[in-house]
C-alpha cells in the first residue's frame, strides 16, 4: 500500500501523507514516494496544481528517527517541491514537527487550521534545522526564526502565519473554506501563468539551495552521527530528559 495515495478533481491532484503508525514521519520509503508523485505531476498536463494533506492528527513528525532518509534524498524532495512549475499547496489540520517544517516551508501556499500546532524541535534533539532552512530562511521573520530554532517552543497558527512559516491560518473556520478561494484562483489561472509566476517569487529560495546545499547536507549528516544526538533521540524514544537538561 502506498504512503502517499493521489487523488485528482478539476485540475487538482491531492497528495496525502498516510502513514499515521509514526506520525507521517520522513521516512526514506515516504520521502521516496513523494518524490515519486511530485513527478507524476509534474509531467501530467491535467494537473494545474498540487494539495499536499495528511492522514491523522499529524501532518509531519520531521525524520523518522528509527529510518531517517539520506539527507541528500531529503533535500531532493524539498527542492522538487519548489522547482515544480505548478503551484503546491499544503492543507494542514494537525501538527507540524522539525523536517515536516520544511516540507511545509517549500510549499508555495500554506493553510492551517486551528487544531495545528508547530515546533523545529532539533535543537532539544542535539541537531539543528540544517537543510529545511534552504526553504524556509527566505521566507522566515528573522527574529522570529532565531527564537524558535533555539528554543523549540510550540506555537499556533496564528503565530506561523505572523512569522511568514504559513499563508493562511484559517481562525475558527474549516481550514478547506479558507483553502477554497486559494484553489478556485489557481483553477482559474494558465498553466504558463502559473508557472513563470512561481518562477518569479521562488527565485531566492532557490538561489539558497544552489549556494548551500553541499555545505547544509554535510552538516546534517554530521550533526545526525554525532554522540550528543544520539544521546537526544534516545532520550526522546525512550520519553525521558536528555543528560544536558538542567
Amino acid at each position: 500500500m502506498t504512503l502517499v495515495p493521489a487523488a485528482h478533481e478539476r485540475g487538482i491532484t491531492t497528495l496525502t501523507l498516510d502513514s499515521p503508525a509514526n506520525r507521517n514521519a520522513l521516512s526514506a520509503r515516504l520521502v521516496g514516494e513523494l518524490g515519486d508523485a511530485l513527478s507524476a505531476c509534474a509531467k501530467d498536463p491535467s494537473v494545474r496544481a498540487v494539495q499536499l494533506t495528511h492522514t491523522g492528527t499529524t501532518f509531519c513528525a520531521g525524520a523518522d528517527l528509527k529510518s531517517p532518509p539520506d539527507p541528500a534524498a531529503f533535500v531532493a524532495l524539498l527542492r522538487s517541491v519548489v522547482e515544480l512549475p505548478k503551484p503546491v499547496v499544503a492543507r494542514v489540520r494537525g501538527h507540524v514537527r522539525a523536517g515536516g517544517l520544511g516540507l511545509l516551508g517549500a510549499c508555495d501556499i500554506s493553510a492551517a487550521g486551528p487544531g495545528a500546532s508547530f515546533a523545529f524541535t532539533e535543537s532539544r534533539l542535539g541537531l539543528a534545522p540544517a537543510v529545511i532552512s534552504m526553504p524556509l530562511l527566505p521566507r522566515l521573520d528573522p527574529r522570529a526564526a532565531a527564537r524558535y530554532y533555539l528554543t523549540g517552543e510550540r506555537f499556533d497558527a496564528a503565530e506561523a502565519a505572523r512569522i511568514g512559516l504559513i499563508t493562511v491560518a484559517s481562525g475558527h473556520r474549516d481550514v478547506d473554506e479558507a483553502l477554497a478561494p486559494v484553489l478556485d484562483g489557481l483553477r482559474r489561472a494558465s498553466p504558463q501563468g502559473l508557472a513563470e509566476s512561481k518562477r518569479l517569487v521562488t527565485a531566492t529560495v532557490l538561489a539558497a539551495f544552489d549556494r548551500d546545499t553541499d555545505t547544509l547536507v554535510e552538516r546534517s549528516a554530521h550533526l545526525f552521527a554525532s554522540r550528543e544526538a544520539a544521546e537526544g533521540v534516545t532520550a526522546f524514544l525512550e520519553r525521558r530528559d536528555p543528560a544536558w537538561v538542567l
